[in-house]
């Protein structure tokens, strides 16, 4: 049980850093790309730790984490790589983030329909948030602005780190429960 509180815990604090993240980038869009590829595998490499820490913890649902262990760890490689190699992952920045995006969008979209199946009444707020953050990471990956658009395409970027968090909040807050507060619930039933 003490594992689920502190994947909780880190999912919950990865979330909240996303969010604060993407806003900063949608509030400063001028920022160094080099800066952006540093703070973002920084952010990768906390989150794959703690999606590992969580696909390990007992989560009685097991929504939130089922499919954290290969996410974690490829969280924690491209965090490296972005962090050590920022200056050769800047030439693919938005089509490793654009895919990051799309596929943890994807992979929600599928844990929605697993808590509607679970019975959970709000499966579909992670089903939309997941839906638009995956619309994002496509947005993201064909780069619309294109090489003379980069404070959209910063912006952009900032919007689904923002998108991102939100989701991962939500998903955080809303599927992860330990056996002690399952019985707790049903008991107030």
């Amino acid at each position: 049980m003490r594992a689920v509180r502190i994947a909780k815990g880190g999912y919950t604090i990865s979330s909240i850093a996303f969010c604060i993240a993407g806003f900063l980038l949608l509030l400063h869009p001028e920022i160094s790309a080099a800066m952006i590829c540093r703070g973002i595998g920084i952010l990768l490499i906390v989150c794959g730790g703690f999606k590992i820490c969580g696909y390990l913890s007992r989560d009685l649902y097991r929504l939130a984490f089922q499919f954290d262990l290969a996410c974690g760890i490829l969280a924690v490689v491209l965090g490296i790589l972005m962090l050590f190699r920022s200056n050769s992952v800047l030439h693919f920045l938005n089509l490793v983030l654009g895919i990051v995006v799309l596929t943890d969008g994807l992979l929600k979209i599928q844990t929605a329909f697993d808590a509607r199946r679970f019975g959970l009444e709000r499966w579909w707020m992670i089903g939309g948030a997941a839906v638009l953050a995956s619309i994002l990471g496509i947005l993201i990956i064909i780069d619309p602005f294109g090489n003379s658009g980069v404070t959209g395409a910063v912006m952009l970027l900032g919007a689904a780190l923002l998108m991102e968090g939100l989701l991962n909040l939500y998903v955080a807050v809303y599927t992860i429960k330990t056996e002690k507060q399952h019985v707790r619930n049903e008991r107030d039933w």
